[in-house]
């Protein structure tokens, strides 16, 4: 495990205060706020840590104002619903005495069901990919001129390594197509806790979603003339996963309008299993000058 993932799993190994209440830290990924897939994360340790006996599967996320990446983060849980089946808990994460986020998470006792899913995409194995970070190192030398702390952002070290089907420089970016795949996993081996690894995955679901949705407009997270954020998050937990292992993600964007684009993904392992699905609306305004 490196140093990073290391971070990652301590920063999800969250404080307990009292009954129902933890506190998180927060990192700088290089952004202008907290990174929404940590306050997600961090949200869903805090449900799991009041119910026992069941296995999250689907939580559903607002965020409602930037998270200070140079605070704690206060989770606030309110235990709404102890069933037979289902149990259900809604988390505010809180800072200067505000919600950053609410997220309302439902838990289900296993039981047998019949089964479907989505075929995976045929796409080419994650070996045979160039890494994000290579990318990134190529696409930065090609702009002498970018900006520092862009650049910060683009070869920051993450928990999480990425390698994508089909690259797209947001250094330079051009009309791309509907659609995005990608490859994923944790950038080590993490512990065999059957929750860590579903909240590291609703950690990591949080990247490139957006980007999908802007892509079909040449429009780049980095350029301050576009004003981009998640606005919410929905995520579907349908089997079991490692999130150590290459997961491939296979994304969409069905529509923008409004200034706002929704960005799905659907989420297979290596055995072409899907195991998890994702919906994300996000703000991608194009900004007027002098606004």
């Amino acid at each position: 495990m490196n140093r990073v993932l290391e971070d990652l799993v301590n920063l999800l190994d969250l404080e307990a205060l009292e009954d129902n209440m933890f506190r998180g830290q927060s990192r700088d990924l290089g952004g202008k706020s907290v990174f929404g897939g940590q306050v997600i994360g961090q949200a869903l340790v805090a449900a799991g840590r009041t119910v026992a006996g069941s296995v999250v599967h689907s939580l559903h996320a607002y965020f409602l104002r930037p998270g200070d990446m140079a605070l704690p983060i206060v989770y606030e849980v309110d235990r709404v619903r102890d069933g037979r089946s289902f149990t259900a808990r809604r988390v505010q994460a809180i800072q200067h005495g505000q919600p950053i986020l609410s997220m309302i998470a439902s838990f289900h006792r296993p039981e047998e069901g019949v089964e479907h899913q989505m075929p995976m995409p045929q796409v080419p194995p994650p070996e045979s990919l160039r890494p994000q970070r290579e990318l990134a190192e190529e696409w930065i030398l090609a702009r002498p001129d970018i900006h520092p702390r862009a650049k910060d952002a683009m070869l920051r070290t993450l928990a999480i390594e990425f390698r994508p089907v089909t690259p797209w420089n947001p250094l330079q970016p051009e009309v791309g197509g509907l659609t995005q795949n990608l490859w994923f996993r944790a950038a080590g081996q993490l512990p065999d806790d059957p929750m860590l690894h579903r909240c590291v995955l609703a950690y990591a679901s949080d990247f490139n979603l957006l980007s999908t949705a802007l892509r079909p407009h040449a429009m780049s997270f980095l350029d301050p003339a576009n004003a981009v954020a998640s606005i919410d998050h929905a995520l579907w937990f349908h089997r079991d996963v490692r999130a150590d292992d290459w997961l491939l993600y296979a994304m969409d964007s069905p529509s923008a309008q409004g200034s706002r684009g929704l960005s799905r993904g659907l989420i297979y392992d290596r055995g072409g299993r899907l195991v998890a699905s994702v919906v994300q609306e996000n703000l991608m305004r194009r900004m007027q000058p002098g606004g």
